[in-house]
């Protein structure tokens, strides 16, 4: 079944949506907003700390831990996760999965460590890419720095050093509700085995029927069109036809 994720940019405890990864409109509260997100049948939550990456920390284990003792799907953390220890501590506080990019980049035998430890579906890896004349690149830090990495070779060492699922972000279509990068999806699941998640671009329910027309993605992250009230969980899943939708009594 397809998987509708909610996707919560985070930065110093407030959630934020911007354009390309940049800029920091302020939609509200984490926790509640999760809340809401659950209420309405959202398969998972993402929450990303958006500015771990600068400080080389991350600040939402609170945050996560609170969420979860009201918000019963599972949460994948993401930002700021740099060692194995980091991992121990974000599934303590309550995270089902961590998503790491940058440190992943830094140092590839960090994916075989944590799968070996803790399983491969404990690891969502990463990827910021961006268009470039023969396919797209790997970037970090929000898509401000670039690899040099190409993100088809990239996806397919991610799998084969044990990474569970693959969270492909579209910065050039990141926050501009324009549509998803399609090509890139297909090219991405037609590279690896692993579930592959898309984000970037989502700004209207013919978003998601294109997407799925052109690309067989397992799993959407969505943040615009559901913090702008553009569109329900339901009403998101009702475009889909094999995601699992909730009637009543969900929460």
């Amino acid at each position: 079944m397809q998987r509708i994720i909610a996707r919560l940019d985070i930065k110093n405890g407030m959630v934020i949506k911007g354009i390309h990864l940049e800029g920091q409109r302020r939609i509200g509260d984490p926790v509640e907003i999760a809340r809401k997100y659950y209420a309405q049948a959202i398969d998972e939550i993402i929450m990303m700390d958006s500015v771990a990456a600068l400080y080389g920390r991350s600040n939402l284990f609170h945050t996560i831990a609170e969420a979860c003792r009201t918000v019963f799907v599972p949460i994948t953390m993401g930002g700021g996760i740099r060692s194995v220890t980091d991992v121990e501590v974000a599934l303590a506080a309550g995270a089902d999965k961590v998503a790491i990019n940058s440190a992943l980049v830094q140092e590839p035998s960090l994916v075989d460590r944590i799968a070996s430890i803790y399983g491969s579906q404990c690891l969502v890896a990463s990827i910021e890419a961006k268009r470039r004349d023969q396919g797209w690149e790997v970037y970090v830090s929000n898509g401000r720095e670039p690899t040099g990495r190409d993100v088809i070779d990239w996806v397919r060492e991610l799998e084969r050093r044990g990474a569970g699922e693959v969270l492909v972000t579209s910065v050039d279509q990141e926050g501009t509700q324009r549509g998803f990068d399609i090509a890139l999806c297909h090219a991405v699941v037609e590279a690896v085995r692993i579930p592959v998640i898309a984000s970037g671009g989502a700004g209207k329910l013919e978003h998601l029927s294109q997407l799925n027309a052109g690309a067989h993605v397992q799993a959407i992250a969505i943040a615009s069109m559901l913090h702008y009230n553009k569109a329900l969980v339901d009403q998101i899943k009702s475009v889909l036809p094999d995601t699992v939708r909730h009637t009543k009594g969900f929460a």
